[in-house]
């Protein structure tokens, strides 16, 4: 995969990612535990959209809140910048609340979450499920593969851990259509971390020795597949998506972006080439980042961003005087 330092990126501060995402935290933060999703996930959208907008770039949004006839704002296709038609051309993946039911809920793990690389290098994905697969860095390549069963599966990152596969720990959606998944991964002794939302997170948590977790299973939305292979990019590790799909009007949506093969199996590298930026804040605590925390004058933000060139991975707490 070609992680050369972008030129093109460059222009657009690996801090002012951070900017972005902590303006779309900050405002989710107001509406932790109301129990209103949509006002939530309203708030930081307009937020992360204002600060885009503040930026030199010539933007593209490729993953978003959905179509245009479904998204007021930060649709896909649409551009945001201060420098549409003469800055540099950017591709940017976002999810400006990535678990809004966990935000509602006050619940862990919620986050702002924003990816970026040149124009023509994130996939831009329809908005239907994808069959994930990911583990961290240190893995001998082609490790997981999704035409191999999960068992086959956590044997072989057992095998190349040096461990049983009753010591290996796997992240998944709780859903029902997972059931089966679970079954059998507890069948061979695997332990099983249920998420109630939010598999960028899972994905990532792979990533982290502190979150003992090994491997992300299952399925969730193709968007989140393409952010959380931003952020893999940028620190190691593998990915295998597949997309999934329910009915003939999915199968349309998938074509009219431009996905032929529509049973391709795709590698890390071609959801998200070249050199990347990812970026998160925590909108709620969880085992990536703190939550946003108010205090008497001010607020308190943690983020982490992410270079796929450099490998780099910055901690940025921020102080935030409060109105």
């Amino acid at each position: 995969m070609d992680q050369s330092p972008s030129q093109t990126l460059d222009r657009v501060l690996v801090l002012e990612m951070v900017r972005v995402t902590e303006a779309a935290a900050i405002a989710a933060s107001k509406l932790v535990g109301r129990g209103d999703e949509k006002a939530a996930d309203a708030a930081a959208v307009e937020a992360m959209r204002e600060a885009l907008n503040s930026l030199y770039m010539d933007g593209t949004v490729v993953i978003g809140e959905g179509e245009r006839d479904e998204a007021p704002m930060l649709f896909i296709g649409e551009k945001v910048g201060s420098a549409i038609g003469k800055g540099p051309k950017i591709d940017i993946a976002l999810d400006p609340l990535e678990g809004t039911t966990i935000c509602a809920k006050a619940g862990p793990n919620s986050l702002a979450v924003l990816a970026i690389a040149e124009e023509g290098n994130l996939l831009n994905a329809p908005d239907v499920y994808m069959d994930k697969i990911a583990v961290g860095p240190g893995y001998p390549a082609n490790l997981i593969d999704l035409d191999k069963s999960p068992t086959e599966n956590i044997t072989a990152i057992a095998t190349a851990k040096g461990v049983k596969p009753a010591d290996i720990i796997a992240c998944v959606l709780d859903r029902p259509r997972h059931e089966t998944l679970i079954a059998e991964l507890r069948k061979i002794g695997c332990g099983v971390v249920l998420i109630g939302d939010g598999d960028v997170a899972g994905v990532i948590a792979t990533t982290d020795p502190e979150t003992t977790i090994d491997v992300y299973m299952g399925s969730g939305g193709a968007p989140e597949g393409v952010l959380a292979c931003a952020a893999l990019a940028c620190v190691g590790g593998q990915f295998k998506g597949r997309l999934l799909f329910r009915n003939d009007d999915e199968r349309a949506r998938a074509r009219k972006w431009g996905i032929e093969d529509l049973d391709k199996q795709y590698d890390l590298s071609e959801l998200a080439k070249g050199d990347c930026i990812f970026a998160a804040t925590g909108v709620t605590d969880g085992s990536l980042l703190a939550g946003v925390k108010r205090h008497r004058t001010k607020m308190t933000t943690e983020s982490v961003v992410m270079r796929a060139s450099s490998g780099t991975v910055r901690w940025v707490k921020g102080e935030h005087q409060l109105d």
